[in-house]
């Protein structure tokens, strides 16, 4: 069944809270601020073939950021790669899931996982392209922690140096990684001034707002054929968490997964209360009757993201920034 991206959305991000629920596999707060751009990606946006896998005229494809893998992996079953039922051997001994990316899988073009690779090696495929006189595009998603590292810049001068305007970069700029605010790890900001500066075309939009995101794709298109012949960039501000309300905003769940009890009934219940038309839950088809709910002593909206148990080198600067996808960010000096 072809699904809608918002249809395809709401798949990836219930297909990750059971996969990591059933493996005790972590990163669910990526896995849900990627999925609206995953979704639109393979809903809207690129030319594959399920079929045929190595379909020479395929847009390529990678998630750098490939902690969050399990979203392709929902992606690429839902559009007919592999069998759903297989997502639930999601990092399993013996299974083709792995925890990050594996090009092991059909449809999937590089594995991942070593941060600051994904758009080099992107970079390199669109390189090629041009010198083969290919049609093809190459779509990289890079997170927004993984551009602390110098072979992202690397590979960004060089798609500029090569005027690769077959080249597309998403960041999913979710503000957050590892154990922090983006910002209190590495300061990044003016980030899209960041990328002007290496010679790339840089859009920003709401990340996790479907229509901004297949105008910016529909942008990219029209600024491929400009005369300058620049990359382009989409810094994609999204929500860590996105979609599940107890996860946003987080860090507690960058490496946690939803465990058995109120963690996993009330993430299903309250995607099951936002399931869109025309999709049914593979899972709990007709919801959780009688979820569980977190009790007075429970961990619930407590801030993790700054504790005492982690603190930036300088404590001058350290501050907490909420992320709000489509508005101005708020900071507050602590």
């Amino acid at each position: 069944m072809k699904y809608s991206s918002e249809q395809l959305a709401w798949l990836i991000r219930r297909h990750g809270i059971e996969m990591t629920h059933l493996s005790g596999g972590s990163h669910i707060g990526a896995i849900l601020s990627v999925a609206d751009i995953v979704a639109v990606l393979y809903a809207d946006v690129m030319k594959y073939d399920c079929k045929v896998p190595e379909w020479s005229e395929r847009d390529r494809f990678i998630l750098s950021k490939g902690h969050a893998g399990a979203s392709i992996y929902a992606a690429l079953a839902e559009n007919g790669f592999f069998e759903v039922e297989e997502l639930k051997t999601h990092y399993q001994n013996g299974s083709r899931l792995s925890g990050h990316v594996s090009h092991h899988l059909p449809g999937v073009d590089f594995s991942t996982g070593s941060l600051g690779h994904g758009l080099s090696a992107g970079t390199g495929m669109a390189y090629a392209a041009k010198k083969d006189g290919k049609s093809h595009k190459v779509y990289v998603v890079v997170g927004d922690g993984e551009c602390d590292e110098g072979s992202v810049w690397e590979a960004a001068l060089f798609a500029n140096h090569f005027r690769l305007n077959n080249l597309v970069a998403i960041v999913d700029h979710n503000h957050m990684q590892s154990l922090d605010f983006q910002e209190n790890t590495l300061e990044i900001e003016d980030f899209g001034t960041k990328w002007k500066a290496f010679g790339w075309n840089v859009i920003e939009i709401n990340g996790n707002d479907h229509a901004e995101l297949k105008a910016a794709f529909a942008k990219t298109d029209e600024l491929s054929h400009n005369s300058d012949h620049k990359p382009t960039v989409i810094i994609a501000n999204t929500i860590k968490g996105c979609g599940v309300s107890f996860m946003q905003n987080d860090i507690l769940w960058h490496y946690r997964f939803p465990h058995d009890g109120w963690e996993y009934d009330s993430a299903v219940s309250e995607l099951f209360a936002n399931k869109p038309e025309g999709v049914a839950d593979p899972y709990t088809p007709d919801g959780i009757k009688d979820p569980v709910l977190p009790g007075a002593d429970d961990d619930i909206g407590n801030d993790h993201t700054f504790s005492y148990t982690w603190n930036t080198a300088y404590p001058e600067k350290m501050r907490r920034v909420e992320a709000k996808s489509g508005s101005a960010e708020r900071e507050h000096k602590i």
